[in-house]
């Protein structure tokens, strides 16, 4: 797997960051002068000036939107770090994502060798990496001062693992027996956080001095999010999101007609209106099942296996009325969708665990959610968001639309209904609905150009980016009528 065009000039705004770093020794001066050499003042004005949370330490942020490949950006980020400074140093990295959900995925793409991720960070380090999850850290699984000195150790873990106000990240901070061995790596008695047993997690982290990546950075702005970084003593601290904080010390912009141009996601959004639930079923079904017909007409040319699949938006369980998942399930089956065709994902059911979805052996196509799936979350076959809340409900589209962004394979397909991504709703104020959109656009760093609205009897879509003027396909009525029949 190959760094997109954008994605090499990110890196190299990293090294070129990192070679000011080790010539001035100073992050905000080195941040000054990355600028500066770009022809930018951060003043404030044009870019905002360096801002301090971690005393010392180099703490900046990279901004990608949504699809844009964030994490593989991140697993080509490790080498340079490690390769602007002393070589003699334990390799470590701790890898903080905001969810269960993101960890899980994170764990397991960096933990398989035949994933991309994991495959880059192996050439980069020789295949001397390990991979580890906080259970195995706490347990001294394949995790001593011995594996630590002669590898690339990188700890996935969550937020809300170490933040100390948290009843489960307290075990990071307690006494651990497995891990005493460490307790003669801190050689400098201040490396050591105060009334913190020295055998602790946390001890141990600081030990190594790690390179910290966050991702998803936006939701790591507060005091206790702060407090949880210098906890871990890095020596270097990248955020990763699609949209950064005021104080965000952001090196590399990525913007949304780079991703079109590479094809990494599929835009425009067209947002469709519907009458009732019931038309919102029967459209997200029928749209889905055109989709799936062209696409296997396209595997026949391409071999590219594409399954579409439908994510629909439940509502929470406030009272009888509530269209939640389960009522979803029925009336999909009701419709004669097959049982093993629907999956579960909310925050107390999970039936996408273990599950490939990008594999043809997979038969998985609808997920129900309510928004278990708002962030992080990846799957290129998704292309249609379905919600079915009350007509008269305010729609939260925005919470979960960054989830049918990304295009598979990054590659553009022949069929144009294939490279666009589409949302079916059900309101009595559709241009709140069309706000939601906008707004789950811009959380994912894109605009409001990057939407059409498919009820109009002709709807052109064309001129969506200034070199994506190729792009044209007429809709009439709606896209159902767009994908011919088998």
């Amino acid at each position: 797997m190959e760094l997109k065009k954008y994605q090499k000039n990110v890196i190299n705004d990293l090294s070129r960051y990192l070679y000011f770093l080790n010539e001035i020794h100073n992050p905000a001066k080195a941040y000054s002068k990355l600028w500066e050499e770009k022809g930018i003042l951060t003043d404030g004005i044009v870019m905002p000036a360096y801002h301090t949370d971690i005393r010392g330490v180099p703490h900046v942020c990279i901004k990608v939107p949504t699809g844009g490949g964030k994490t593989y950006i991140a697993a080509n980020a490790i080498k340079p770090i490690f390769d602007s400074m002393p070589p003699m140093r334990a390799k470590a990295v701790v890898w903080l994502v905001p969810s269960d959900s993101i960890l899980t995925q994170t764990l397991n793409n960096l933990s398989d060798t035949n994933h991309p991720y994991r495959q880059r960070i192996d050439v980069d380090f020789m295949g001397n990496v390990e991979v580890y999850s906080k259970s195995q850290l706490l347990n001294g699984q394949n995790f001593n001062p011995i594996t630590v000195a002669e590898q690339l150790s990188i700890f996935v873990l969550t937020y809300d693992s170490f933040r100390t106000n948290k009843k489960e990240g307290r075990k990071a901070y307690q006494q651990n027996g497995y891990l005493a061995p460490f307790s003669k790596m801190a050689k400098d008695s201040n490396v050591l956080l105060e009334n913190t047993d020295e055998t602790a997690l946390i001890q141990v982290i600081r030990s190594l001095n790690p390179i910290v990546i966050v991702d998803e950075s936006h939701h790591a702005v507060s005091d206790l999010s702060v407090e949880m970084l210098n906890n871990f003593n890095p020596c270097f601290v990248l955020d990763l999101t699609a949209t950064p904080k005021t104080n965000s010390n952001i090196i590399s912009f990525v913007d949304a007609i780079q991703l079109k141009k590479e094809n990494m996601v599929k835009l425009p959004v067209i947002v469709y209106n519907r009458k009732s639930q019931n038309d919102v079923y029967t459209d997200a079904i029928n749209i889905r099942r055109k989709l799936e017909i062209r696409a296997k007409k396209e595997q026949e040319k391409t071999g590219r296996y594409i399954r579409p699949i439908v994510l629909f938006q439940a509502q929470p369980r406030n009272n009888e009325d509530s269209t939640t998942y389960e009522k979803i399930k029925r009336i999909l089956i009701d419709c004669g969708i097959s049982e093993s065709h629907i999956a579960i994902k909310t925050a107390d059911k999970d039936e996408l665990k273990n599950i490939n979805l990008m594999s043809s052996n997979c038969h998985i196509r609808y997920i129900i959610t309510v928004n278990a799936l708002k962030e992080g979350w990846d799957c290129p076959f998704a292309y249609v968001l379905a919600t079915v809340a009350n007509r008269s409900s305010i729609v939260d589209v925005e919470q979960i639309l960054g989830r049918v962004l990304r295009l598979p394979y990054t590659k553009k397909n022949p069929s144009d209904v294939l490279n666009l991504s589409y949302v079916i709703t059900s309101s009595d104020n559709f241009n709140t609905t069309l706000e939601k959109v906008v707004e789950g656009l811009n959380n994912a760093g894109f605009s409001r150009n990057d939407y059409r609205t498919g009820d109009s009897c002709e709807t052109n879509i064309e001129n969506i980016a200034a070199d994506d003027s190729q792009m044209s396909i007429s809709l009439e009525n709606n896209i159902i009528d767009d994908v011919p029949d088998a």
